[in-house]
């Protein structure tokens, strides 16, 4: 079982364009992203480690010997997918219910000081929904080939933007909930306050006249 670090964690809320970042890690560091999907997507991950070369003051192209680990959560804490990858790979998945997905990933490397140093960068790209088809890499002779992809391609954005639409439905309605709650409870606060303090008010002036009419005063 790999050691567990310091963790660093990058909020994301983007559901159909592509983000790509890269990031600074150390030796057993932990990077996590946090990102808000619609359920049943595609979610596609790439990345590329670097390590840092303290002769050359610089991050080499590519981080031979090195591994990362791959980790996705959904927001019931379920694992979709913990895999160790290469220094350089892409992992996929599919989203099951809506809502915040963890993504983490971390070096598999105990001892990143044998390459002299311990810190690392991480390419990161990551993309929600589904992917633009790369009309350059099909036959143009093909051209039913081509037009069914185009469908596909066309078909897949089309329920992407549907499965946004709703997920958003359910967040307003969650959203609208519990502002009704909200209201609600502050309301009946309001009422439970006058009538406490109409019984305290009544029972001081019954206190006020009895202590009157022991004095005689009444």
């Amino acid at each position: 079982m790999r050691a567990m670090g310091a963790r660093l964690i990058i909020f994301m809320f983007c559901w159909s364009a592509s983000l790509a970042m890269y990031f600074h890690i150390a030796e057993k560091e932990e990077a996590c992203l946090i990102e808000d999907i619609p359920s049943d997507i595609l979610v596609t991950g790439r990345y590329k480690l670097q390590k840092w070369d303290m002769h050359k003051h610089d991050f080499l192209p590519s981080a031979p010997g090195l591994g990362m680990y791959v980790n996705v959560k959904a927001p019931n804490d379920e694992t979709l997918l913990s895999k160790l990858y290469g220094p350089d790979g892409k992992f996929m998945f599919t989203s099951h219910s809506p809502g915040e997905h963890t993504i983490c990933i971390q070096s598999n490397s105990t001892n990143l000081i044998s390459f002299g140093s311990n810190k690392l960068r991480v390419h990161f790209d990551i993309q929600v929904g589904e992917h633009p088809v790369d009309y350059a890499t099909i036959d143009t002779k093909d051209k039913v080939k081509q037009v069914t992809n185009g469908l596909e391609h066309l078909m897949g954005e089309v329920n992407h933007i549907i499965k946004e639409q709703e997920y958003q439905r359910l967040r307003e309605e969650h959203y609208r909930q519990k502002s009704e709650d909200t209201n609600s409870n502050v309301l009946w606060w309001a009422i439970a306050q006058t009538v406490i303090l109409t019984s305290v008010g009544i029972w001081q002036i019954k206190r006020f006249k009895d202590f009157l009419i022991a004095k005689k005063v009444v």
